[in-house]
C-alpha cells in the first residue's frame, strides 16, 4: 500500500520529466535551490540530518544536468566548504544521498546525477546527450509497469533498475542541423 502526502502527490502528477530543465536553458539557481529544498524536506520527513557534507556534496551534484564522478567531487567539494575534505567523508555522503534518494548512481559513467523526484517511486531511466553530456531523469508509470510485467512473466523478482539512453537534446540537435 503506498500513502502519499500532498507535496507527493503533486510531484507524482509532475513528474513525468525533468528533461526541460537539462536539455533546455533555465534558472539554474532557481532549479539549485528547489532541489536543495527539496532535499532538505525529504531528510526532514525521514528523520535524518542533510549535514553541511552531505548539502555540499549534493550541491556540487546539482550544480550542472550532467553526471559527475566521486573524484571530481573530492576535487571541487573545498570550493564549496572552504576546506579540504577526506575522501572517505565524501564517500560516506555519497552512500547516504544514494541510500535516501537524493542522487543517482549512472553505471556506465560511473557518476552520479540529482534525482528530481525524491520520496516517490519511480523509474531509473536517464537520457543522456552524447554531445554536451546533460542528462535527464524521466519516468512513466507505463514503463514501470512494462518493466515489472516482463520481470514478472520471466520468473525474475525485480530490485532494482537502471535505464541510459544515449542520443542528442533538443539544444544539440539545433546546433547539429544549423551548422
Amino acid at each position: 500500500m503506498v500513502h502519499y502526502t500532498k507535496s507527493l502527490l503533486v510531484l507524482t502528477l509532475i513528474m513525468l520529466s525533468n528533461s526541460r530543465a537539462a536539455h533546455h536553458h533555465h534558472d539554474h539557481n532557481r532549479c539549485l535551490s528547489a532541489a536543495l529544498s527539496h532535499a532538505e524536506q525529504h531528510c526532514t520527513e525521514a528523520g535524518v540530518r542533510l549535514t553541511p557534507i552531505r548539502r555540499a556534496v549534493l550541491e556540487l551534484i546539482w550544480q550542472s544536468h550532467r553526471p559527475l564522478g566521486a573524484y571530481a567531487v573530492v576535487e571541487q567539494l573545498p570550493s564549496i566548504l572552504g576546506r579540504p575534505i577526506r575522501p572517505p567523508s565524501v564517500y560516506r555522503a555519497i552512500d547516504f544521498l544514494l541510500e535516501m534518494g537524493l542522487i543517482h548512481r549512472l553505471p556506465s559513467y560511473n557518476a552520479f546525477i540529482g534525482c528530481p523526484f525524491p520520496g516517490s517511486e519511480h523509474s531509473d531511466v536517464f537520457m543522456v546527450c552524447r554531445c554536451c553530456g546533460s542528462a535527464a531523469e524521466v519516468s512513466a508509470e507505463t514503463l514501470n509497469k512494462s518493466l515489472e510485467d516482463t520481470a514478472s512473466r520471466a520468473g525474475f523478482q525485480l530490485e532494482t533498475q537502471n535505464i541510459e539512453l544515449s542520443g542528442l537534446c533538443a539544444s544539440c540537435q539545433q546546433e547539429d542541423s544549423s551548422s
